[in-house]
């Protein structure tokens, strides 16, 4: 009986598996995921846009028969209240859709193979989504304007309101759609939230009971509203414009993380 000898030695070592490739850095990778979500996004571009500015333009001529025209704190919030429900129709509600469909048909797994730090995947999806809100916004204010007889001058402030309280919207909408068990609750949790951007943001707070109050002051949206709103009054206290949206771009900040430690949560199962 013969022994097998063993393979000459070499000098080499046996090498062990091969590195992964480094992970892509941030910014990098969110331009990335931020294209190709726009790309997949555009086909649905017109439907979306319709949809969400036919919607605040219909409360918008409904809240009209109601509400007189002229400078009056009513007719400043029905305005300001239509035009960001624009970034919560798309924000709060496709958002949490989105995602709700991506973790129950399993798409989060193509995401979780790609060398991508998760905040990009959160931030790409939520910047494409709410790029498309930015026209049916500014369409919705001029003609809430016209309509509730408000100036029209100030209407460069949706560049700021808009990314701002999409951001908290954004946030909030990601991570429900993570974080639901189903995604029937995942498609409900967004419809409750962008109800109550419709309900708190859209009505005048006159006369609204301390409870609802309350719920509003919690709800990202407000802030968004208040700011704009503010900007339709002959001298604006611009010192609470930019408390309000520093308030949006906090919770934005907040609402942003919470959604990529679901991200994180959702693919590690």
């Amino acid at each position: 009986m013969t022994l097998l000898s063993a393979p000459p030695r070499t000098g080499r070592t046996s090498a062990g598996p091969a590195p992964l490739a480094p992970a892509a850095r941030l910014l990098p990778a969110l331009a990335a995921v931020y294209r190709a979500q726009l790309a997949r996004a555009r086909v649905a571009r017109i439907p979306l846009l319709f949809v969400a500015t036919f919607q605040s333009v219909g409360i918008l001529v409904m809240m009209r028969g109601v509400v007189d025209a002229g400078q009056s704190s009513a007719a400043r919030s029905v305005v300001a209240g239509s035009s960001v429900l624009v970034v919560a129709f798309v924000a709060l509600n496709l958002l949490a859709q989105y995602f709700g469909k991506l973790r129950a048909t399993g798409g989060l797994d193509h995401y979780a193979t790609l060398p991508v730090p998760p905040a990009s995947v959160v931030l790409g999806a939520a910047a494409a989504y709410a790029s498309f809100t930015l026209p049916g916004t500014v369409l919705t204010a001029a003609v809430g304007a016209v309509m509730f007889g408000l100036p029209l001058g100030q209407l460069w402030v949706l560049l700021a309101v808009v990314p701002l309280a999409g951001a908290a919207l954004s946030g909030l909408g990601a991570a429900c759609g993570l974080l639901a068990p189903r995604q029937e609750i995942a498609t409900m949790l967004g419809q409750l939230g962008m109800s109550a951007a419709l309900l708190l943001g859209v009505l005048p707070v006159d006369h609204l009971p301390q409870p609802v109050l309350w719920l509003r002051d919690a709800l990202p949206s407000t802030y968004g509203v208040e700011a704009f709103a503010r900007t339709f009054t002959p001298e604006p206290d611009w010192a609470m414009v930019l408390a309000d949206l520093g308030v949006c771009a906090g919770v934005g900040v907040v609402s942003l993380t919470v959604a990529t430690w679901a991200y994180r949560r959702a693919v590690s199962r």
